[in-house]
């Protein structure tokens, strides 16, 4: 195994740490909570599946960008619900339940709408634009779906266990994390430099903070809604989204360059709006067991 397989296995390794984590805390009501709000769940997928992929398409059609952020946010807009979003949503005072069932029931729909709209997508730039729904799939249930029901039988067959269990691995993950990401942003950041002078920095802030408004505004009137909706809106998920670019486009240069731009982009900018909206939104109410 070469130094960048593993580096890769690593990355996987620690967002199925983190999913499991969260099933650790998380209840099958967590998960059916969008169920239970069809109003809501109506809005977010017009949030993440609709208005996001027309944003893209917008900035595309009306800026000029390099075909590399093009091709970048088009991508970034198909791939919905990063894995990470529940702990980053709770802390800016976020339903926890809203944003697992979120995380559930939008992986599960990515499963039937990302090769939707990349069909889409390819008729209207008149080119073959698609992705196998099994290649879809299998990253939805590895990286999602099988670690966070995993995490949710151990609750139910273990409560205790499962408290005590979370917080470790949750912190081990994210040690994982970091290890396996810092050689990763290290060799990109020469190519990310030479982004941030062609307008790609300013095209991603935006396409982040049209996101977060679109969120917190389809949400409605519940400003706990408003803050997962926004964020869950805002992030995308970076393996489905080079996913999606690895099969259409493998030869362009400095596309996985700017998604990595975007991804530290939208963390940094994550850390204004949670502080922001702790101290607007009210505690979100507690979980009963």
């Amino acid at each position: 195994m070469n130094t960048q397989a593993l580096i890769l296995h690593c990355l996987q390794a620690s967002i199925i740490g983190t999913v499991f984590s969260f099933g650790l805390q998380a209840t099958v009501s967590d998960a059916l909570f969008l169920v239970r709000h069809p109003g809501l769940l109506l809005r977010s997928v017009v949030a993440i599946f609709i208005v996001m992929p027309l944003v893209a398409v917008l900035m595309v059609e009306v800026f000029a960008l390099t075909r590399a952020t093009e091709i970048a946010l088009v991508v970034l807009a198909l791939a919905p619900i990063p894995p990470l979003l529940p702990k980053k949503e709770s802390k800016a005072g976020g339903e926890g339940a809203n944003a697992l069932g979120l995380m559930v029931v939008m992986g599960l729909l990515a499963i039937v709408m990302v090769p939707l709209l990349t069909w889409v997508l390819g008729a209207y730039f008149d080119r073959e634009f698609g992705m196998p729904p099994q290649s879809i799939a299998k990253i939805i249930l590895i990286m999602i779906v099988l670690p966070l029901l995993a995490g949710m039988v151990v609750r139910a067959m273990a409560p205790a266990l499962a408290t005590k269990l979370a917080r470790p691995i949750a912190l081990g993950s994210m040690v994982l994390l970091l290890v396996a990401a810092a050689p990763i942003l290290y060799a990109a950041v020469p190519i990310v430099v030479n982004l941030l002078h062609s307008g790609t920095l300013l095209a991603i802030v935006a396409f982040i903070l049209i996101g977060l408004a679109v969120g917190q505004l389809l949400a409605g009137p519940v400003a706990q809604r408003q803050t997962v909706l926004a964020l869950s809106t805002a992030s995308r998920h970076p393996a489905i989204a080079l996913a999606i670019a690895k099969t259409n486009f493998p030869d362009e240069p400095f596309l996985a360059a700017t998604i990595v731009l975007y991804l530290l982009v939208v963390t940094v900018m994550a850390i204004p709006y949670v502080t922001w909206r702790r101290r607007k939104a009210p505690p979100a109410p507690e979980r009963s067991a």
